[in-house]
């Protein structure tokens, strides 16, 4: 008998687990995936360290979970003695739980599609009004299938034999839900009807993909942020000719590190050196709104482009670190994020954010506030300006500067003093020594 249990995730304890893929009886392979924790904005999937027959499970979804907790049973013998194992303790009848590569199910899966077809007039499979203790009784892929759709198996009824959940039964719940959302959309009390629905095909080809779950995850976030934040954006160019010609004077000496120096990591130094003089900047407020919490720390999130959408992993004790140091971590957080191995901690404790732009274009734009914070930084694309010192025209490196801040608690004047600050440590960063 092999004991799986949680490995190391970092620091965080009681983590929920929001999906579990395999049922006792179940045979698995080394490194695949048993189970699915989920904090914050970041989701750990749990790998088997060895193959075998699961012949006993200790967690289920809605569990919260810490580093050592056991998470099953496995044997190496066959499954064969496993189904009154797998058998739904309410049930009056056991039923065996098939492996994920057993053929009958397969072949007794069509005709379950057929008589829901037949049943077309009748409404989608109910929603269950109680949450039964035993493991929903679906196929890996089927689990899979439900959770990209963020779907909850305890929830649904399946149509299959003998209450098998199928792939349309998680599709059927899955617009009932939709359907009621939009219902219940909580737009009416801002006064907001809710949006019609279209069908796009009329008017031609369309293909439908369903959202990232870092973007269905993000989404609301966001919304919320957008909704309940009073947002204002204050725009700026800073002069940084002289700072780029210090950078690329680094160039060297960055690349016998193994490092490349960029204009972010000089940003958050210069917001560091900003949130210090106005620290309203570096706070979050309560949520009874009548308190403002003042950070003692400083960390920066940095806006990350991912192949699966954008993240905003946390660079910890930027006063603390030099130019090099923050190149190396911005390196290092950077790969991780675009990899998908980023970490919980990873995302937590930041005081402000930075969105840059300056890679791909753009000459402003207005960033939204990453929540409970209380001002987020937007980069674009520097360029040469012809700009008027007095005498003539001559060429400077200017660089767009976009502060969006919570209104609640940053006025325009103290953001156009901290926005004026930021253009003096950019034009000339010996301030930052100050």
């Amino acid at each position: 008998m092999i004991e799986v249990k949680i490995p190391d995730i970092g620091d965080f304890q009681d983590v929920e687990i929001i999906d579990v893929l395999f049922n006792v009886g179940d045979r698995v392979e080394p490194e695949d995936e048993l189970l699915t924790l989920e904090s914050d904005k970041a989701t750990m999937p749990i790998p088997c360290p060895v193959g075998g027959v699961i012949s006993k499970l200790h967690v289920g979804v809605g569990d919260r979970v810490s580093e050592g907790a056991l998470v099953l049973e496995l044997e190496e013998e066959s499954a064969g003695d496993m189904p009154e194992k797998a058998a739904a303790p309410n049930k009056p009848e056991p039923e065996a739980a098939p492996a994920p590569d057993d053929a009958p199910p397969k072949a007794q899966e069509e005709p379950a599609r057929v008589d829901t077809a037949a049943k077309s007039s009748a409404p989608p499979p109910p929603e269950r009004t109680e949450r039964s203790d035993a493991i929903p009784h679906a196929s890996p892929a089927v689990r899979r299938f439900a959770r990209e759709l963020g779907a909850s198996l305890h929830r649904i009824r399946g149509t299959g034999p003998k209450g098998r959940i199928l792939k349309e039964d998680v599709k059927a719940w899955t617009k009932q839900q939709l359907e009621e959302s939009s219902r219940k959309s909580s737009a009416p009390s801002l006064g907001i009807a809710p949006m019609p629905e279209i069908d796009f095909s009329e008017f031609g080809e369309t293909e439908k993909l369903f959202l990232s779950r870092i973007k269905k995850l993000s989404g609301p976030h966001l919304h919320r942020s957008w909704v309940s934040i009073p947002h204002v954006t204050h725009h700026e160019e800073a002069d940084i000719t002289d700072l780029e010609d210090f950078r690329r004077s680094l160039k060297d000496e960055a690349a016998s590190q193994g490092l490349r120096i960029t204009i972010l990591s000089f940003a958050m130094k210069v917001l560091v050196n900003a949130m210090k003089k106005f620290p309203a900047f570096n706070a979050s407020l309560a949520p009874n709104g009548e308190e403002l919490i003042l950070k003692k720390y400083f960390n920066i999130g940095i806006a990350v482009d991912t192949p699966n959408g954008l993240v905003v992993p946390v660079i910890q004790d930027v006063d603390r670190k030099s130019i090099f140091d923050l190149a190396r971590d911005l390196a290092e957080v950077s790969e991780r994020a675009r990899d998908g191995k980023l970490k919980p901690t990873d995302l937590k404790g930041g005081c402000i954010s930075i969105s840059s732009l300056g890679g791909i274009g753009g000459c402003g734009f207005t960033p939204i506030i990453n929540a409970p914070e209380v001002a987020i930084i937007g980069l674009s694309r520097s360029k040469v300006t012809p700009v008027w010192n007095g005498k003539e025209f001559e060429p400077r490196m200017m660089l767009p500067i976009d502060v969006s801040y919570d209104h609640r608690v940053i006025d325009g004047a103290e953001a156009a003093r901290f926005a004026a600050h930021l253009v003096n440590s950019f034009s000339d960063v010996r301030r930052l020594a100050l």
